[in-house]
């Protein structure tokens, strides 16, 4: 991480001589301006930069699409302010003397957006913290990594790639050694760009491997995750291969992104854990606090599901058996169950396991911290844990299809209660233009099956 004076004098001694100036899009990607450095240290510091409001207010293909109230055609596709957050000033050693600075999304008056996703998420920071709560997360991102490059699996059409390694290497040694180059670069720049670094590890799909950090507080956890997520992709293309995180890539294991969250009081006491001398859940050393947290999520989950499955591929993880869960329920270390809890102590928290590689992550934690401060606001009580195998249980279970996911975000009062109209409505316009995509489009599976036979 940079502090301005430490840029300034790298940009004076030609070090560092263009600064990437990011906002993050609806889809969780960085995007933005190459800008010189002497330019960014005159003039964006003191101003600012400016880009065009559909830049959260288009799809996965950037394509400019009707039914947003922010920006259209009829509102003319006006600017956006971005306004450097220096805290999030850092170097990016995976490019040549190149600095990286995210940034805030306003209005050309100086108002928030209130549909960015960084505001989204600070906005329900901002009511834990109105209860003297902080929150903590971690982000564990999986992906599938191939020996195409990305021009070479784009000209195929994404058909017969060559993954990485050839058959499962969960928690192999060898067979994260034979992608070790990649995954050593990844992990090293990282940690130059400022993240802290835990180790990786093999997966279960041909390719798939996971890299893990250490957690931090929930918006600076995003915006790792969201540097991680690009400067990956553009290490393994300087490699010459090419990654995922797309949530479900083939019919084997898809990519997840579990979401560990705890809280925090303002004075660094744990929140989530039972005081030694309370009366609180003996077995799991859970505070009353913690319980009623926990019990929000349960109830608020079907209809938060968009905020942390937002395409139609992501809706393809939940299968049984598949460590990807399909059972609203709580567990202590059950991986069957879609809310898991884990740790004792300071280290006590819960994993959200619904989430996959395409998630984005402030969207995601806003809905975690929503749902949570649900539970608590409504003193609502946590049902008994479960124990066992969730996927043939007689549970409720997470939406099946981003259709259901929307229909159910649309009706959820704690949802527009929680994060306004505006950014319901807003996200809401995102899924039907996802479904809208997906219905016109005509699939390889439909040719296959009824080319000839039907």
């Amino acid at each position: 991480m940079l502090t301005v004076e430490e840029l300034r004098e790298l940009v004076a001694t030609g070090e560092v001589d263009t600064v990437l100036v990011a906002v993050v899009d609806m889809q969780g990607r960085l995007q933005g301006k190459r800008c010189t450095a002497r330019y960014f240290v005159d003039e964006v510091l003191e101003h600012s930069a400016e880009g065009c409001d559909y830049l959260l207010a288009v799809d996965v293909e950037m394509n400019t699409v009707p039914g947003y109230a922010s920006s259209s055609w009829d509102s003319g596709y006006g600017d956006l302010v971005m306004r450097p957050d220096l805290a999030t000033l850092r170097r990016v050693p995976w490019h040549p003397a190149t600095a990286l600075v995210l940034c805030d999304v306003e209005t050309t008056g100086g108002d928030p957006v209130p549909v960015s996703p960084r505001q989204v998420l600070r906005r329900q920071l901002d009511r834990l913290a109105e209860r003297g709560l902080r929150a903590f997360a971690g982000t564990e991102l999986e992906f599938i990594v191939f020996n195409d490059t990305y021009e070479q699996a784009w000209s195929s059409g994404y058909r017969d790639l060559t993954p990485a390694n050839q058959y499962n290497v969960d928690y192999s040694l060898l067979g994260t050694g034979r992608v070790e180059p990649l995954l050593r670069d990844i992990r090293n720049h990282m940690a130059g760009a400022g993240l802290r670094v835990e180790g990786a590890k093999g997966e279960c799909n041909p390719g798939q491997h996971e890299i893990t950090f250490r957690y931090d507080e929930a918006l600076l956890t995003c915006d790792n995750h969201s540097v991680y997520k690009t400067g990956a992709k553009e290490i393994a293309a300087q490699h010459g291969k090419s990654l995922t995180f797309m949530a479900k890539y083939n019919e084997r294991e898809g990519n997840s992104c579990h979401v560990h969250l705890s809280l925090w009081t303002e004075d660094g006491s744990p929140a989530f854990a039972a005081a030694s001398d309370s009366a609180d859940d003996a077995e799991h050393g859970m505070s009353a606090l913690m319980r009623r947290f926990l019990a929000g999520q349960l109830a608020c989950l079907r209809e938060f599901t968009y905020f942390l499955a937002p395409n139609v591929n992501s809706y393809k993880r939940y299968a049984q058996g598949s460590f990807a869960p399909t059972a609203v329920a709580w567990g202590r270390d059950n991986r069957t169950c879609a809310l898991r809890v884990v740790g004792h102590g300071a280290g006590l928290r819960f994993e959200n396991r619904v989430p996959g590689g395409d998630v984005n992550p402030y969207l995601a934690l806003a809905a975690l911290i929503a749902a949570g401060l649900h539970g608590l606001e409504n003193e609502l009580e946590l049902g008994e844990e479960f124990t066992g195998n969730a996927y043939t249980a007689d549970l409720p279970t997470v939406p099946t299809t981003l259709h259901e996911s929307a229909a159910l975000l649309d009706g959820s009062a704690p949802a527009r209660a929680a994060f306004g109209d505006e950014v319901v409505d807003h996200y809401l316009n995102a899924a039907r233009v996802e479904l809208a995509a997906y219905n016109s489009t005509i699939t390889d599976w439909e040719r296959v099956r009824g080319f000839e036979r039907l």
